[in-house]
């Protein structure tokens, strides 16, 4: 057995998988062989979820079947909404309020499989997925103020959240953008939040305890909640009376870093943040207003000319999101609606064939220390 030390895991392999793999040195993501950039302009992210669970692109009719039955999953029980409130009135994180929210849907999704049983896994894992939109939107709207509006089931994945979020039928433009995103963020290999409910479905555990695990890991401001980071720096940016490379030369200078920058896979840029730049200028073209995609560009290529640094998927998600008017805070929630499919089949792939993730440490604690009895102490 190695005594190596890798802090962070880093370049320690874990696992095997066929769902996704990126080439850090090429810029390069493939979900179960496809390339992210066809699936993310041909395919809808149910047609990815399809993907990721069952091995394969679904058929015309399985594609309608498949999405007609996660929409029939989407409606969330009263006491569960009752929560919700609960929590968006106590000023509760986003993050936090779905973590609770998604813990609490087990109790009414017990059929009395066992965990492991992977078309009842299956099946649970679809429901997960169709009720943490609406979960969400309802949070945002009793947070604002304004009644939960109850999903639709003719509308798809990515248009029912946005109508969820603000009672309007989205146009066909957001819907799109929308849907790209929840493709772009849905797998992206064994990154911290999917290793931590591997590492929890690798106990035999349930795949709602699996799912709140990699919500919670995904609340982090080094993983998920990066993008909401970048969106606060361009406001700030904005705010101030300085030009974004002057910012950011000042921010640097004073010991600040610069989020939505850099990759601990990646060596170039991130191909989801080229595809998510190209809507960030689109939206901002849509608007007539380019100034967050101009501040953006402004900084990624100072970036890379004075740091040598490219810019991951928060960078662009960041002004994607803001511009289709999604309150920052609900950009890491976001990111975990779409994830939430990747995790599924990551716990399915895994206990496929199972085993206990249980790794070392290095003791560098005292040895030999002689016991005194408390009333010697």
């Amino acid at each position: 057995m190695s005594d190596d030390l890798k802090k962070g895991l880093e370049g320690v392999l874990v696992a095997e998988s066929a769902l996704s793999d990126i080439d850090g040195d090429a810029g390069r993501l493939i979900y179960r062989g496809y390339a992210i950039e066809n699936l993310a302009r041909e395919a809808s992210y149910e047609e990815v979820l399809y993907l990721l669970w069952h091995g394969e692109l679904p058929t015309a009719s399985e594609r309608e079947t498949f999405t007609a039955e996660m929409a029939s999953h989407r409606a969330v029980e009263d006491s569960v909404l009752d929560t919700v409130e609960a929590l968006a009135t106590a000023e509760e994180n986003p993050m936090a309020a779905l973590r609770t929210a998604t813990s609490m849907l087990s109790a009414y999704d017990d059929d009395g499989s066992e965990p492991g049983d992977r078309e009842a896994d299956l099946q649970r894992g679809m429901r997960i997925t169709a009720k943490m939109p609406t979960i969400v939107a309802a949070f945002k709207r009793l947070r604002d103020g304004e009644e939960p509006v109850e999903p639709r089931e003719d509308l798809d994945h990515a248009a029912n959240f946005l109508y969820m979020l603000n009672d309007e039928v989205p146009d066909d433009t957001l819907a799109e953008v929308f849907d790209m995103a929840l493709v772009l963020h849905a797998d992206h290999g064994i990154n911290a939040s999917t290793f931590a409910a591997m590492v929890t479905a690798s106990t035999m555990s349930d795949i709602y305890s699996s799912v709140t695990s990699a919500i919670g890991t995904l609340k982090g401001g080094l993983h998920g909640g990066a993008n909401q980071n970048v969106m606060r720096m361009l406001k700030e940016v904005d705010e101030s009376d300085k030009t974004a490379v002057e910012w950011v030369t000042d921010a640097l200078e004073n010991g600040r870093r610069v989020p939505g920058f850099g990759h601990r896979v990646y060596n170039v840029k991130d191909p989801r943040a080229k595809i998510l730049g190209e809507k960030s200028r689109d939206l901002g073209e849509a608007a007539g207003d380019y100034k967050w995609y101009s501040m953006s560009q402004a900084i990624e290529q100072y970036m890379a000319e004075n740091k040598s640094l490219a810019p991951n998927v928060d960078f662009y998600s960041a002004s994607t999101y803001y511009q289709m008017g999604i309150p920052i805070d609900l950009f890491t929630p976001i990111f975990a609606m779409s994830r939430a499919g990747g995790w599924i089949a990551h716990v399915l792939e895994y206990q496929e064939d199972n085993r206990l993730i249980r790794p070392r440490a290095r003791y560098t604690g005292p040895s030999d220390v002689e016991f005194v009895p408390a009333d010697e102490r």
